[in-house]
């Protein structure tokens, strides 16, 4: 059992060293479980209905409504809390599948190049080649305006992201001494480029999975904020600041502020976990 835990055990006090050796790292972490408490409990946390009206219609901020209330008389902190839920999840759904997605591709071109690597680059030479946003824009319009056709159309626009990441860790380790020596003790390749070469790639894609964490929650709200996201009345970060939007020359700030506040806070969390995160899986850091 002891076996067992041991690597766990070691896991775990790294990146407790990493955490106290940066403070940022700390701060970063600790504003990711707030996020993450908001996202759990979120229903819980509100203390209001978020789609149903509390009579009171644009109210300021007060001790009764903390966010102040919209033009349909929904509390807007409950709002907010609630729709941290989903715009978690639309953000880690993307990013998961594009670091998936990515790897793989990358991976088998730059370990095995030839026409792999060839087929592979040009594709994503292709996606690359569209302005991102408006490619997002355009597969949502296609498959339709749900969260998973978000999800899958931020996966598409972030996999070339990974896959070049990849490919030229990969391409750089895979005639390395350390690689020569695990062939020539009976490795096979697919165990070579996972267990050996892959790792070494993991610390700047740690890197890259921070910053489009961010870039999926903007994305997400953006599609939303046109009309190609999340329908209301769903609580969602981009909805509201569209919603609020047309509200800001009549004078209720608040319906746009505190959304994109909240929002502003997610991408700033995800953008502070870069570093963090790199050392964490770095294998040259550990201890």
């Amino acid at each position: 059992m002891s076996d067992t835990s041991a690597p766990t055990n070691r896991f775990l006090a790294h990146t407790l060293f990493v955490m106290r050796q940066n403070p940022v790292t700390m701060l970063a972490f600790g504003l990711l479980g707030f996020l993450i408490l908001c996202a759990v409990f979120g229903p819980a946390l509100a203390p209001y209905d978020p789609l149903a009206s509390e009579g009171a219609i644009l109210q300021p901020p007060s001790a009764a409504h903390w966010f102040g209330t919209d033009q349909l008389g929904r509390d807007v902190f409950s709002r907010v809390i609630v729709a941290t839920r989903l715009d978690l999840v639309i953000s880690v759904g993307a990013v998961a599948l594009s670091f998936v997605a990515g790897s793989i591709l990358g991976s088998i071109a730059g370990y095995w190049g030839g026409w792999y690597d060839a087929v592979v680059s040009r594709g994503l030479d292709i996606i690359m080649a569209f302005p991102l946003f408006v490619l997002a824009m355009g597969i949502v319009a296609a498959l339709g305006n749900t969260v998973e056709n978000v999800i899958y159309a931020t996966a598409v626009i972030n996999t070339p992201f990974y896959a070049r990441v990849v490919r030229a860790e990969v391409n750089i380790r895979r005639e390395a001494g350390f690689v020569q020596a695990a062939k020539l003790a009976g490795n096979s390749d697919l165990r070579v480029l996972a267990l050996h070469i892959f790792p070494n790639a993991l610390p700047p894609m740690m890197v890259q999975v921070s910053l489009n964490l961010g870039w999926a929650v903007l994305n997400a709200a953006g599609l939303s904020f046109i009309g190609l996201g999340v329908r209301p009345p769903t609580p969602e970060w981009g909805i509201m600041v569209a919603e609020g939007a047309g509200f800001i020359i009549s004078g209720e700030w608040w319906l746009a502020l505190f959304p994109g506040l909240w929002l502003m806070l997610a991408v700033f969390t995800f953008n502070l976990l870069g570093d963090g995160l790199r050392d964490i899986v770095d294998p040259k850091q550990r201890r």
